[in-house]
């Protein structure tokens, strides 16, 4: 199965899925246009999500970083006057040096993230979108802003007026993309920001097109009017969508088979079928394993009545 992911939402469903089918199955193409430079070194908060959820590392209270990390470095550099972007763990900023290393080494991205993924020991593959630069501006009343800056510094406090990827219109897939992408019949697109998490992996050339001739299923990053978490809400609002699970809908409706939506989503409970597109309703708050797995045997269910996927054993 080759799944979409962000961060947060999707690397959730990455745990349950990684325990109820065959994780050395798993391809996951991870957005790449929030990454940043910090101090020297290339933090892929995307990509560092799901190897960390994969792993069995990731911080479980926030959903970024490592658990139990200490930020003696931060701190330090703090003191001395130097403010960094992110709080970025000691254990954390390992990674980022390690693939910062690698990238000046004269390695891609692609390659960097696999070596760390068998040094992680995860079993998935783990692929970034592209090995080309693209970043998320977001356009706000107060000036262009890079997204890490709008989120995390300005904990996403300024109106939005649009979304930009710079560079996507140059970047091209991964050739690991490309090749997990013709193998795959279904394609999940996991619980992320539809516009900032998804969006720049559907905007690169061909993905869209493709997509038409898979079978898809995504889940809802939204119940009722808000995000799970996250700016999602705001930023669809912001680019013309309906801040919903039809919302989300709407967003993927030239290729999307099947809309996983929240059982307590009033604004689509009764609903079967909407423009063409499937409606299935399930539990997605996933803050525990259990209820992880429990969504990840739902959306194993779908694909297997599809009859695309052998039955469990």
């Amino acid at each position: 199965m080759l799944v979409f992911s962000g961060g947060t939402g999707t690397p959730k469903l990455l745990i349950g899925l990684k325990d109820v089918f065959d994780e050395s199955q798993l391809s996951v193409v991870v957005n790449t246009a929030e990454d940043v430079w910090v101090s020297g070194n290339l933090v892929c908060p995307d990509v560092d999500s799901v190897l960390y959820a994969l792993s069995g590392r990731i911080d479980e209270e926030r959903w970024w970083g490592v658990k139990d990390d200490t930020f003696t470095t931060h701190e330090v550099l703090r003191r001395l006057g130097y403010e960094e972007m992110l709080k970025i763990g000691d254990t954390d900023r390992a990674t980022h040096i390690l693939r910062s290393e690698l990238l000046r080494a004269g390695r891609s991205l692609t390659e960097a993230t696999q070596i760390l993924a068998e040094r992680l020991r995860v079993r998935a593959k783990v692929i970034p979108m592209t090995d080309d630069r693209v970043e998320t501006l977001i356009r706000t009343t107060e000036g262009k802003m890079h997204f890490q800056e709008f989120w995390v510094l300005r904990r996403g406090e300024p109106e939005v007026l649009g979304v930009e990827f710079k560079g996507i219109n140059e970047a091209k897939p991964s050739a690991a993309f490309l090749r997990e992408l013709r193998k795959a019949f279904v394609v999940l697109i996991g619980p992320s920001n539809p516009i900032t998490s998804i969006g720049p992996i559907l905007r690169l050339r061909g993905i869209r097109d493709a997509l038409k001739n898979k079978f898809v299923v995504a889940v809802s990053p939204i119940i009722g009017k808000k995000a799970i978490s996250g700016p999602a809400a705001k930023l669809m609002r912001a680019c013309g969508y309906e801040a919903s699970a039809l919302g989300v809908l709407r967003c993927y409706a030239d290729f999307l088979d099947v809309l996983v939506v929240d059982v307590r989503d009033e604004l689509v409970r009764g609903k079967k079928e909407v423009d063409g597109v499937r409606l299935l309703a399930a539990d997605t708050v996933m803050n525990d394993v259990k209820r992880c797995e429990c969504l990840a045997e739902f959306i194993l269910d779908i694909v297997e009545a599809e009859r695309l996927l052998p039955k469990r054993t």
